[in-house]
C-alpha cells in the first residue's frame, strides 16, 4: 500500500464488497456542469461561473505557491520518510467543460521519487473546491512506470466531488471526495472538527477545520485526518487505524519567483504532454495551456 495522497487518497485496487446503501443514501453527491445560476452544492447541481477563482477560506489556490510537506509513514515494513512538494501552477484545463487549476504534486519516499502527478481544482459558486481528475504518474528505482490511477471527470463513469467545502460546519453529512468505478477510486469526507488550534514548522495556526477522510470500499486503509488552516490550506495530516500510518506537516510555505514558477510549468506541461500518450481518458480534455 502506497501513501495516501494529499488531496485524494489512493485508488483502491481490490474493492471489498461489502453493503455501503445505509451510508450512501446519506451522502452529498453532486456532479458538476459548467454553467448557470449559482446554487447551493447541498441541495442541486452545483454551478462554475467563475471556476478560476480559487479563493477559497480553507484552500486557497493562489498560482505560484508551493507548499512542501514532511512526514512518514509506518506499516509492516517499517517507517519511511515521506516528502510531498505541491505546486499551484499557472496553467488552466478544460475538464468535462469547466475550467480548472492545474496542480504538480511530486512525491517522495525515503528520498526517492515514487509519483509525478497533475490534479485539476476548480471552485463552485459556493466556494466549494473540486477535484476534477488526476493524472498520477508512478516511478520505481528512478523509472516511469505507467499511470494506471489516472481518473477525468465525466470519463468511463468518473465523477468530480468536494475536495473541501466552502463553508465547513460541524454535523453536516459525508461528502463525496471523487469516483472513478474503472479503477474502483471512491473517497468520502466529513468535517468533524472546528476551531481547531495546531501547530506546524511554518506556524501556529487557528480556527483550523479538520475533516475525516475514509474509502467505504477499503475498510482496511483506514481514516485519515486533515487540518486545513484560514487563508493557507492543508497543514496537517493525522492517520487514524488501517494497515499503513501516515502523519505529515506543512514544513515550508514559499511564493516562487518568475524563473521558479516558469521551471514548473514547463515540467507540468512536460506531464500533460505525456498524459495524451499514456491514457486513453486524458483525450476528453483540452491540453494544459496558460490563460489569456
Amino acid at each position: 500500500m502506497r501513501p495516501e495522497k494529499l488531496h485524494l487518497r489512493r485508488a483502491v485496487t481490490v474493492p471489498v464488497l461489502i453493503a455501503t446503501a445505509a451510508l450512501l443514501g446519506m451522502m452529498v453527491f453532486l456532479a458538476p456542469k459548467a454553467t448557470g445560476a449559482g446554487t447551493s452544492p447541498s441541495t442541486s447541481t452545483p454551478e462554475f461561473s467563475h471556476p478560476l477563482d480559487t479563493d477559497s477560506k480553507y484552500f486557497p489556490l493562489r498560482p505560484g505557491t508551493r507548499f512542501s510537506y514532511q512526514g512518514t509513514v509506518t506499516d509492516a515494513e517499517g517507517t519511511h520518510l515521506h516528502e510531498v512538494v505541491f505546486i499551484v501552477t499557472d496553467l488552466i484545463k478544460n475538464v468535462n467543460g469547466t475550467r480548472a487549476r492545474v496542480v504538480l504534486d511530486r512525491d517522495y519516499n525515503d528520498g526517492e521519487l515514487s509519483e509525478a502527478e497533475l490534479a485539476f481544482f476548480a471552485q463552485d459558486d459556493a466556494e466549494n473546491v473540486w477535484t476534477m481528475g488526476e493524472y498520477p504518474e508512478e516511478y520505481e528505482n528512478g523509472k516511469f512506470q505507467g499511470a494506471p490511477s489516472t481518473w477525468i471527470n465525466g470519463v468511463r463513469g468518473a465523477h468530480a466531488g468536494i475536495l473541501v467545502p466552502g463553508h465547513p460546519m460541524l454535523g453536516t453529512p459525508p461528502f463525496v471526495q471523487g469516483r472513478a468505478p474503472a479503477i474502483d477510486f471512491y473517497d468520502v469526507g466529513q468535517v468533524v472538527g472546528k476551531d481547531v488550534r495546531t501547530c506546524v514548522p511554518t506556524g501556529c495556526y487557528s480556527d483550523v477545520v479538520k475533516i475525516r477522510e475514509w474509502a467505504p470500499n477499503a475498510p482496511a486503509d483506514g481514516d485519515q485526518l486533515k487540518y486545513y488552516a484560514p487563508h493557507v490550506g492543508l497543514v496537517r495530516i493525522a492517520a487514524q487505524g488501517g494497515d499503513s500510518q501516515e502523519v505529515m506537516v506543512l514544513k515550508s510555505l514559499h511564493r516562487l519567483s518568475p524563473a521558479e514558477l516558469r521551471a514548473a510549468r514547463v515540467d507540468a506541461l512536460r506531464l500533460d504532454h505525456r498524459a495524451y500518450q499514456v491514457s486513453k481518458d486524458y483525450w476528453a480534455t483540452g491540453p494544459a495551456h496558460r490563460p489569456r
